[in-house]
């Protein structure tokens, strides 16, 4: 299932950290503090937990958006966006 990750967090170094861990899942950034991609149940709550492990849950917010394909199909892109193909249609592939 698409999953979006979208987070605003003040510390610069845990930032990093969680745009990392999004990666290392296979996530594609969309914009600075905002990833798309495909995962399943288990490394969607990975991630969340992972993500709520480096915050300050006092004054950093991370939210897992999951998002069907059909809904997805129906996002309006207004400017410069990303390429919704290569979100929808890419293999992705997580490293460690």
């Amino acid at each position: 299932m698409l999953v979006w990750v979208i987070y605003d967090i003040t510390d610069n170094g845990i930032r990093h950290k969680v745009s990392g861990r999004c990666k290392n899942y296979g996530l594609y950034r969309v914009q600075k503090s905002v990833f798309l991609g495909d995962l399943n149940s288990n490394d969607r709550d990975s991630l969340a937990i992972e993500c709520e492990e480096l915050i300050d849950t006092e004054r950093d917010s991370v939210y897992v958006f999951p998002m069907d394909e059909q809904s997805f199909k129906q996002v309006k892109l207004i400017g410069q966006a990303f390429d919704k193909e290569l979100v929808s249609d890419e293999i992705i592939t997580k490293f460690f």
